[in-house]
């Protein structure tokens, strides 16, 4: 029997780019502010664990200016949204796995 904790994605390991993935596939997309506050991070926090999405391109960032303020929202990709499904499925096999 193979081991579930194999199939987790090390880069959705940890809780707060979990959380960010979560955010984005259940919503079109979101801003750096928003996160910032539904997640109740830092700044520079934040900012790290979006750059470890982005380095694996599960996110998409888009920046732009709102009245002459830079504006910064963040899209799941494909990739993270797969990778994101196929988490939770392992996620799912460590559980079902502990019960038996």
């Amino acid at each position: 029997m193979k081991n579930p904790f194999e199939k987790l994605d090390k880069v959705l390991e940890h809780r707060m780019r979990l959380q960010i993935l979560s955010v984005l596939v259940a919503n079109e997309a979101y801003d750096f502010n928003s996160l910032k506050e539904l997640l109740d991070v830092t700044d520079g926090n934040l900012a790290t664990h979006i750059k470890a999405l982005e380095r694996e391109k599960y996110i998409a960032t888009n920046k732009s200016f709102i009245d002459r303020k830079p504006n910064t929202r963040y899209k799941v990709t494909e990739k993270g949204r797969s990778a994101f499904r196929k988490h939770l499925d392992a996620l799912e096999e460590v559980v079902k796995q502990q019960r038996k």
